[in-house]
């Protein structure tokens, strides 16, 4: 049984029968409906074009049986005008159609895409941290298009075939009821088979929709700088390529058979339709040997058969179609009924002036509790790793950073109680796992604590607007991540209406002027796919200036200055000192100078906070705790202690 959120098609094992729920095609109506009056326009053109084509075999019986037996010139040349005259009009009038499906089609491309492109901006980086790209954007491109497809194709096509259908009849009906009767005794050898191939068809586009999406995010995992990095680096080129032969062979499979589950179904389609036209002109050649009706009449007989199997052959097929379109819009919505974890109250308010005081009140946090943000519940989340059969793993190759083991502990922070004054700095201090990382996203709101509380200037953080939060807050992590732009486009991103000479000055602090400046270029320089033609220090001083820009109130730096060598580290820390002033500064810190002038150290072990110290008037924190001779001690004789004579 197929299932989503909310099930829209449903699949009954039992009674062998595929189900489509109203909630799903009242759901796909909704995005059609702000296109109703070209929706009236189209149905009007195929009103039209079915009337027209129906007209040219009343044209042949006039012929045969009045204008020749008459010798009717007259009468002959107004009909083959007519016979000319019916494909020009049926042309101008397709092309306006096919005008009004695209517009149309192409629209509901735009508002689904974009609905779901805000949607997945919306969701919680847990969702993003679980997920493969390469099958978010299967579902943004491939899935979005075949919503399109089942709307301006098989919808498009369902109501033509019918009114096809219903107006041959009745012209038929008008011209000889035995024969039409005749015609339509084999409507149910068009019925019967599409029962099981529907079932059939429906599992295989499904299937081959998911292959595609697993095919796409090996693409999107090794294609990428970084992934094309990793296989170089350990000469895994040639099990890549194998890995992708393998998923691109398991796409054309499925596609051959869909291709050829379709090819035997119109086979016997076009069998039954030969049998029944062959049996109506049998019968109605009796008939007209026997004088009941004329031959002009029989042959327009002839010719309405072709425009009645046609449409019934393709309506036989319709629930088919419509099964197998509607998938993709299942799994459009699907994405659109996952909840968003991280949302704004009703009653949320705007900061206005931060100051930057920031208490964490018993915060416990867990990445285990909160799940996947939705991801499994699609098939999207990372799967096992295939180390051992020489792959990388399916997951983001050099994503933002995870912050601690997700998979170590149930708890990554817990019971965490302290207060910051504004203006302060602190440095988050333990070993790697300790939860310092965890502190940072929990302070933007990247995350919401499982229990407790995070206080910025007295106001829960669940009752700030996050537009308000993000504004007042900057953040350095410790891999840079630039966009494939410019170097002016990638620093406006933290202020849009940025002046060039704000932009030099921000550069300047961070100390990368004056190389962006020797560049041929200079602003206007790409810096390549995730900034790969800089340096890693280069990056790092860009994402300095890029939060020096932005000018924000609270400042969060993770280990800003670890990819600067001894003199750029030194000016770049001037710098910081600079923007830090009169800024609530979180930093996690592992170079003893920044540890030295910071006002309070947070030492972390195992995600719990075991000392924590403030500096006074007489003494700095590092002294404070220093002088306690307990965790910070110890942690300082093993790992700073070392450094103190570059300090």
């Amino acid at each position: 049984m197929y299932s989503s959120w909310r099930t829209y098609i449903r699949y009954d094992e039992e009674r062998d029968k595929l189900h489509l729920n109203r909630d799903l095609l009242w759901r796909v109506w909704q995005y059609a409906k702000p296109y109703t009056l070209k929706t009236l326009g189209l149905l009007a053109t195929i009103l039209i074009i079915t009337l027209f084509t129906l007209i040219p075999p009343l044209l042949y019986r006039d012929l045969i049986d009045v204008a020749l037996p008459n010798r009717d010139m007259t009468r002959l040349n107004w009909l083959a005008l007519g016979m000319v005259s019916i494909p020009f009009i049926n042309a101008g009038v397709g092309l306006f159609q096919r005008y009004l499906s695209a517009t149309i089609g192409e629209s509901l491309i735009a508002d689904l895409r974009n609905a779901l492109f805000s949607h997945m901006q919306h969701m919680s980086l847990r969702f993003f941290t679980h997920s493969k790209m390469g099958q978010l954007i299967s579902r943004l491109n491939n899935d979005v298009v075949g919503a399109q497809r089942a709307l301006t194709g098989t919808f498009i096509t369902v109501i033509t075939d019918t009114v096809m259908v219903i107006a041959t009849l009745a012209v038929m009906f008008s011209l000889e009821w035995r024969l039409t009767l005749l015609s339509i005794a084999v409507l149910p050898f068009f019925i019967i088979p599409t029962r099981r191939v529907g079932r059939r068809l429906r599992k295989i586009r499904r299937k081959s929709l998911d292959l595609n999406a697993k095919m796409n995010s090996l693409m999107s995992e090794t294609l990428n700088v970084n992934g094309a990095l990793l296989v170089k680096l350990f000469g895994r080129q040639h099990d890549e390529i194998k890995r992708f032969s393998e998923r691109s062979g398991e796409v054309a499979d499925i596609g051959v058979d869909f291709a050829m589950v379709g090819r035997w179904f119109f086979m016997g389609l076009g069998i039954v339709t030969a049998i029944g036209t062959a049996l109506v002109f049998w019968v109605g050649g009796h008939l007209v040997l026997r004088d009941a009706f004329t031959i002009g009449t029989i042959v327009a007989f002839g010719a309405y058969l072709r425009e009645l199997y046609g449409p019934l052959s393709s309506l036989s097929n319709a629930h088919i179609e419509l099964v197998t379109s509607l998938v993709s819009f299942e799994r459009v919505f699907e994405i659109l009924d996952l909840p968003i974890e991280i949302t704004d109250k009703e009653d949320a308010i705007e900061l206005e002036h931060v100051t930057g005081d920031v208490t964490f009140q018993h915060v416990n946090f867990s990445y285990i509790a909160g799940g996947d943000g939705g991801a499994s519940k699609l098939g999207l989340s990372v799967e096992s790793n295939h180390v051992g059969q020489g792959s990388i793993p399916d997951s983001f190759v050099g994503e933002p950073h995870i912050p601690e083991a997700e998979s170590s502990r149930d708890m990554a922070v817990e019971n965490l109680n302290f207060s910051i004054k504004g203006g302060q700095l602190v440095a988050l201090v333990g070993p790697s796992g300790a939860g310092k990382t965890t502190i940072t996203y929990l302070l933007p709101r990247l995350y919401d604590p499982t229990s407790g509380k995070i206080l910025l200037d007295g106001h829960d953080l669940q009752n700030i607007k996050q537009h308000s939060l993000s504004q007042a807050i900057g953040m350095v992590t410790q891999e840079t991540y630039l966009i494939h732009d410019t170097i002016k486009t990638n620093l406006l991103y933290a202020k849009p209406s940025a002046t060039q000479e704000e932009i030099e000055m921000a550069c300047q602090a961070a100390n990368i002027h004056h190389f962006v400046d020797s560049l041929p270029d200079k602003y206007e320089t790409v810096v390549g796919e995730r900034g790969y033609r800089l340096s890693g220090g280069e990056k790092q001083r860009m994402a300095i200036a890029r939060v020096i820009l932005k000018d924000p109130h609270i400042l969060i730096l993770d280990e800003a200055t670890s990819n600067l060598d001894s003199h750029s580290e030194v000016l770049v820390q001037e710098a910081l000192e600079q923007i830090m002033k009169n800024r609530t500064s979180l930093v996690i810190a592992h170079r003893l100078s920044t540890i030295l002038a910071a006002d309070v150290i947070l030492v972390l072990e195992h995600g719990k906070l075991v000392e924590q110290g403030y500096s006074t008037e007489i003494q700095s924190a590092h002294e404070v705790l220093l002088a306690k001779e307990e965790i910070y001690a110890k942690l300082y004789h093993t790992q700073f202690e070392r450094h103190q004579a570059g300090v």
